[in-house]
């Protein structure tokens, strides 16, 4: 545990009896404790859970196919696998309000939502957080950007919450369409899934004074976020979380390694699990931790991935699903993603190798393979690429990610 004894303690109570009812209704939950030899009865901290070895999301998904956990929820959600959860019980579940309320959220005030509502968790995330902190909800989504920015401007919208390229996309359209930076009414930003540097940063803050970066999952919700005393961003209250060992699962007190996080709820509860991200703590220049007036840690940042997933406009790409994308369009015998950024937007490109047709040839009917796949990509991934039809591909990656973050 990587906080001071008041925050354990918060963070800790009753974990035995919260682990025990979680474990109860998780069979895949009960087995990993027992497989570690972990009794519920015996866990009084998070320290206490270290014997259970750090679950991947690839190892999540295949035990929690199809399977939910929890009694009516509000809301189901969908992400590839696929993999089916059921939005946890209470107000602000996933724990972003703390970040919002730090960054100027205020009570009354109009918040425009723009992360997707399709499927995945991350529009209603925010939606549990600003109604309980006391906001008012836009759910813009993704979409229209010009009946967005007319929404900004006619509600006078003080907070934003979505991807930083997204809000440069709104702010440019605004400036491009008779606005000015000083009649832009947005005075907080609470920006995520994907990075912020600092190239970016500066052109928000033209228009936006407080722009700041949060950090967390699909299955944790908030993990850590920037609080503008410190550097890195402070983990959130409510969770634990660590930076671990890649080879041993231990975790690390400096150096880089995996994050790993531990909430223990009822509903899909998390021990010890990896969310692929690598990080490492923020420490001075004596190799000290630097932490906040309530000893929690700082986290550097997401300084990239363990596995082969990479995020794509807030949404992960691994290759699995392209091969799944492969099996599903008949016309393609080969395909690569390749990714890049442009005006701090990220560019996707899908080539593909058209199937040989029963004559020998190849390549006819391209147009008709181009529709199909993007319809594909758009269905099944979740965003839009533009199909180049290409007669090979040079080695056997399917993700080819050449962006920098200068």
């Amino acid at each position: 545990m990587h906080t001071d004894s008041d925050r354990e303690t918060e963070t800790a109570a009753d974990i035995g009896g919260r682990l025990a009812a979680a474990a109860a209704a998780d069979p895949a939950l009960r087995a990993r404790l027992e497989g570690a030899g972990v009794r519920c009865e015996d866990v009084t901290s998070p320290a206490d859970l270290a014997a259970v070895p750090v679950q991947s999301k690839d190892e999540r998904v295949a035990e929690r196919a199809h399977v939910l956990t929890g009694a009516a929820p509000k809301r189901i959600f969908q992400s590839p696998g696929p993999i089916y959860e059921a939005q946890p019980a209470g107000e602000d579940p996933w724990r972003w309000g703390e970040a919002l309320t730090s960054a100027g959220l205020r009570p009354g005030d109009v918040v425009l939502n723009c992360f997707g509502y399709h499927l995945s968790p991350a529009g209603a995330m925010f939606d549990e957080a600003i109604i309980t902190a006391g906001g008012t909800v836009v759910p813009a989504g993704i979409g229209n950007q010009q009946l967005q920015v007319d929404a900004i401007r006619d509600l006078g919208a003080r907070g934003y919450v979505g991807l930083p390229s997204y809000l440069k996309a709104l702010i440019d359209l605004h400036l491009e369409t008779g606005g000015t930076a000083e009649d832009f009414p947005v005075a907080y930003a609470l920006v995520t899934a994907e990075p912020l540097p600092d190239s970016l940063r500066a052109e928000l803050e033209r228009c936006v004074p407080a722009v700041r970066m949060a950090y967390g999952s699909a299955e944790a919700g908030l993990i850590a976020y920037e609080d503008g005393t410190g550097p890195g961003m402070v983990t959130g209250t409510g969770i634990d979380v660590s930076v671990c060992d890649l080879g041993t699962g231990e975790p690390r007190d400096a150096g880089e390694g995996e994050v790993v996080v531990t909430l223990v709820r009822e509903t899909a509860p998390l021990v010890r699990f990896g969310t692929g991200d690598l990080s490492a703590w923020v420490t001075d220049a004596g190799g000290a931790p630097v932490t906040t007036p309530d000893g929690r840690r700082r986290l550097a940042g997401v300084l990239g991935r363990t596995g082969q997933a990479v995020k794509v406009r807030g949404m992960f790409l691994h290759p699995a699903q392209i091969r799944s994308l492969l099996e599903a369009v008949a016309e393609v015998q080969a395909l690569r993603f390749v990714i890049d950024r442009a005006e701090h937007r990220d560019t996707v490109v899908c080539e593909a190798v058209p199937a040989v047709r029963d004559t020998g040839e190849q390549g006819a009917g391209d147009d008709a393979v181009r529709s199909a796949l993007a319809e594909h990509i758009r269905s099944r991934l979740r965003f839009r690429a533009e199909v180049r039809i290409v007669t090979e591909l040079a080695g056997e990656e399917l993700i080819c990610d050449l962006r920098t973050w200068d």
